[in-house]
Order: structure tokens, then C-alpha cells, then sequence
């Protein structure tokens, strides 16, 4: 299989590195010390204690590259159209797009370049840790979740379950993937652009009321939009959980709150984001959720 991905930070470079082994893989990424690096030593993964070094092909530029069967997006999420139309000539008719990117509604710019039936989303368990250029620790390894949002007629599912399993990883196939999207994006939702606007770990979610209560209305809000969209959702149970994670995690920093503090822009329209969008499509009004958003991204355009 002709696979691109498009990214090659943390997760990017374990894929791309372990997929080189049974296919013709490219890594596009911008960072020319980045493409170097990888071209002339490889792309080593620290898996286990020990160093395995992979060899895939990496390039800046993928003008005079072919269509491929595979494109896998792993830029952070406020980069994909960019990053994408950066890179058309690699999306031929045939070509299917596939995002393992954090947050949901990513189909909505996928679906810009290539039709709903050749666009596989999913989530990942397996964890990276940049070490140097191009040296990776691949830790916490679990299963690729796959699904589509359409009846996959041309059985690419299996093929790249096939494909992902031969290369290391447990591929896993999801009638619902929307469903287990949005069980991952709760706890998100309830938890990331809280404690940015706090500027706080996760642990203060538990131990401060008003912080618990902002999370448990956007919860509130996220599970009333998921029931809209036919989705299942407990959310007595979902609320638990959401606290026993702020306090089974307490030092932890979310990516959003990291994101501000260093000056970056955030993926806040695929977390929080991502629930406003849907909520107007289904209709359901999400006024904490809009107020966050808001907020987050007026924090972004601060000037000091």
C-alpha cells in the first residue's frame, strides 16, 4: 500500500516508521532538519527499553509524488486544512483519508477533499514521547480504532486492520466510531478548556466546586447534543469518571492549557469546538460551551 502522513511528530513517526515495514510509506512533514534526519538515519522508536530503527521515505515537498491509497493526518488539528491543501497532489480519486487526530469532527475538512465514503476516522491508544529528532519513545500501545461514517463498500476496513496488524498495531473496526469518539471527548470537553482558562492542572477540577460545576455543566450540555445525534451517554456515570481522572491525574496538564501558557494556538475547535458545530446541527443550545470557546480563543489573541 502507497501510504503519506502527514506529521511527523510523536505519533506520526511511530506509524510512518512501523508501517515502513510492509509498505511504500512517505513522511511529509515542514521541518527540513526533520526530513534530513530521517533520510539519512532512520526514524528510531524506543520500544521496550531498546531502539528499532525504521527507514520510510520523508519529503518536504510531495509534488512529484503519486496518488496514494492511504493518507493519514496526524498535524494538530487547526493545521489539517492547511496541511491537506498543501499536499492535493497526494489525493487522487481512489485515495482514502484517514485522521487518529484528538477531538471529533474532523470529517467536516476531510470532507473537503475527498467524498464522505473515502474518509476513515478513528482514535489511537498507542502513546509517543519526542526524545530527539526523530527518536521517539513509542509507549502505552493499544488499539487503532477504525470506522467510517458510511457503508465502507469497497471493504477498506479489514485491508487496513490487514495492514495495521502485520506492522505492530491492533487494528479494531467500529460499527459506531462516532460513539466511541464522543465517550473519549466527555472527558475532554469537561475537563481541557477548564483548566486553560484557569490555568490550573487537572487535579483542581475535583477539588475546587465551582471549577466541578463548570465541568458538570458542559458535560451536561455535551450529553444533551450526543442523545440529538443518537448517541448513548450516562452521565451520573460519565461525571465520575470525569473526577476520579482530575484526581487519579492531578499534576496533570491538558494540551489546551499547555498551549496557552506557551503563546501556541489550541485544538479547542475540535474539543469543545467540535460539540458547538454539532450542536447546531442537531439543534440543541450549548451556552457554556459557546462562552468557552470564545474565551479560549479571545486568550489566544492576547497581546502583553
Amino acid at each position: 500500500m502507497k501510504i503519506a502522513v502527514i506529521g511527523a511528530g510523536a505519533m506520526g513517526s511511530i506509524y510512518g516508521g512501523r508501517l515502513s515495514l510492509e509498505n511504500e510509506v512517505y513522511l511529509v512533514d515542514t521541518n527540513p532538519d526533520v526530513v534530513r534526519t530521517i533520510n539519512e538515519q532512520g526514524i528510531r522508536l524506543e520500544e521496550n527499553g531498546e531502539d528499532v530503527v525504521f527507514h520510510p521515505k520523508a519529503v518536504n515537498d510531495t509534488k512529484d509524488l503519486p496518488a496514494m491509497d492511504l493518507v493519514i493526518l496526524f498535524v494538530k488539528a487547526l493545521f489539517s486544512r492547511s496541511a491537506l491543501e498543501g499536499n492535493r497532489t497526494l489525493i487522487g480519486e481512489n485515495t482514502y483519508l484517514l485522521t487518529l487526530q484528538n477531538g471529533s469532527g474532523h470529517e467536516d475538512i476531510l470532507g473537503e477533499f475527498a467524498p464522505l465514503d473515502h474518509i476513515i476516522i478513528g482514535t489511537t491508544e498507542d502513546q509517543g514521547t519526542i526524545l530527539g529528532m526523530a527518536h521517539i519513545r513509542h509507549g502505552g500501545t493499544g488499539g487503532t480504532n477504525l470506522g467510517m461514517l458510511c457503508p465502507d463498500t469497497e471493504g477498506m476496513l479489514p485491508r487496513l486492520k490487514e495492514t495495521l496488524d502485520k506492522c505492530g498495531f491492533n487494528g479494531k473496526i467500529h460499527e459506531n466510531i462516532q460513539q466511541l469518539i464522543w465517550n473519549k471527548l466527555f472527558v475532554n470537553v469537561a475537563l481541557s478548556a477548564v483548566t486553560a482558562i484557569l490555568n490550573v492542572k487537572m487535579g483542581f477540577i475535583a477539588e475546587d466546586r465551582f471549577a466541578a460545576e463548570l465541568s458538570r455543566q458542559l458535560l451536561h450540555e455535551a450529553v444533551s447534543v450526543a442523545k440529538a445525534m443518537g448517541l448513548e451517554a450516562d452521565e451520573d456515570h460519565l461525571y465520575k469518571e470525569i473526577m476520579e481522572t482530575s484526581k487519579r491525574v492531578p499534576e496533570g496538564i491538558t494540551s489546551i492549557c499547555a498551549d496557552l501558557s506557551n503563546g501556541r494556538k489550541t485544538e479547542v475547535d475540535t474539543i469543545s469546538g467540535s460539540v458547538v458545530r454539532a450542536a447546531k446541527k442537531a439543534g440543541v443550545p450549548v451556552p457554556a460551551h459557546e462562552f468557552l470557546v470564545n474565551m479560549v480563543h479571545a486568550m489566544e489573541d492576547r497581546k502583553f
